[in-house]
């Protein structure tokens, strides 16, 4: 494990304040984990925050620290946080953090440049997007692929292949709007089926069937190659099996991804209605093994989005996975 020395600290005043600021916000609250990740944007955005590299010369760090702190308690007066307590913990574990701390605009490009495969794994969803997602109920960075650009240091033309990882169901953790959320059985048998449940929190998450102008957009910003449609096995037992293919607002037909929330609230979804299957998936290595019907739920949604779908998880471990080569690469 390497980590960037560029890479900004949160740290335990950011979680409180964040879950100051989710007190205030009262009924208007976001959802946050309280995890400290918007406060430490701010500091990021604010130019007062510290980053990982900072604890290479610790009297500069600590100064920072101390900082920081005055900042944020001239500011929120009940914040409880200690710099000295902060500084004297860091102070323990920073050879130890150090040791693993590179610069990975470095290590990446050096890499490339050696011919090596290099994978960018990222986290959350295009939907979270904090210039994206669903304002403000998004994660305060870039979870699409502009950040693989501005977070790794490494050049767009360097990207040979995007690949999407998406839930052939629509699940949310905590606030804001859910154009296919299901409110019903169906949506309790996919979160009970499906383990949805927040990383962070632990809270259920929010289930719907699959949004297919929300992915055409997600597609449109990142550019998608292939796409890794996951937990096709959720599905199974179900009659029928919905996909939502159009946004309809007082009679005209949607473009794109409303920005305004309470057009995207007002909207009316547009639904195909297809035959579900009830056949165990687990053991399907290839598109074949399926069921007709989850052959041809697939075959629809890759028609609807025009990106090819080259995997399909059919169970709940990471080696469940149907693969679909695309026509080419059989040729």
């Amino acid at each position: 494990i390497l980590i960037s020395d560029r890479a900004h600290m949160v740290l335990d005043l950011h979680q409180e304040v964040d879950g100051i600021n989710e007190l205030r916000r009262g009924r208007n609250k976001i959802g946050t984990t309280k995890k400290g990740i918007g406060p430490a944007y701010s500091s990021k955005m604010l130019r007062n925050g510290v980053r990982v590299g900072d604890l290479r010369y610790f009297d500069d760090f600590s100064e920072k620290m101390r900082d920081l702190v005055k900042f944020y308690k001239d500011n929120y007066p009940e914040l409880e946080a200690d710099a000295e307590a902060e500084i004297k913990a860091y102070s323990a574990i920073k050879d130890k953090i150090l040791g693993m701390t590179v610069d990975t605009v470095s290590y990446l490009n050096n890499a490339y440049v050696a011919g090596k495969k290099v994978l960018v794994e990222g986290a959350n969803a295009t939907m979270l997007d904090i210039d994206f997602g669903t304002y403000p109920y998004v994660t305060s960075s870039n979870p699409s692929i502009g950040s693989v650009c501005t977070g790794g240091g490494i050049s767009p033309n360097r990207l040979n292949g995007i690949i999407s990882i998406v839930k052939d169901y629509c699940t949310r953790v905590g606030e804001g709007p859910f154009p296919t959320e299901l409110r019903d059985k169906v949506g309790d048998h996919l979160g009970t089926v499906g383990a949805e449940f927040g990383t962070n929190t632990g809270r259920p998450r929010r289930c719907g069937w699959l949004d297919i102008p929300q992915m055409r957009y997600s597609n449109m910003v990142n550019g998608f190659t292939e796409l890794n449609l996951t937990k096709l096995d959720v599905l199974t037992g179900l009659e029928k099996v919905k996909i939502g293919v159009a946004y309809w607002y007082k009679g005209q037909k949607l473009d794109g991804m409303p920005s305004n929330l309470q057009l995207l609230e007002e909207s009316v979804v547009q639904y195909e209605e297809m035959d579900g299957w009830s056949e165990d998936i687990s053991k399907c290595k290839t598109f074949e093994e399926l069921p007709v019907a989850a052959q041809k739920y697939v075959l629809r949604v890759e028609e609807l989005l025009g990106t090819h779908i080259k995997w399909i998880g059919v169970g709940p471990d990471r080696f469940d996975v149907s693969t679909r080569p695309h026509p080419l690469e059989k040729a």
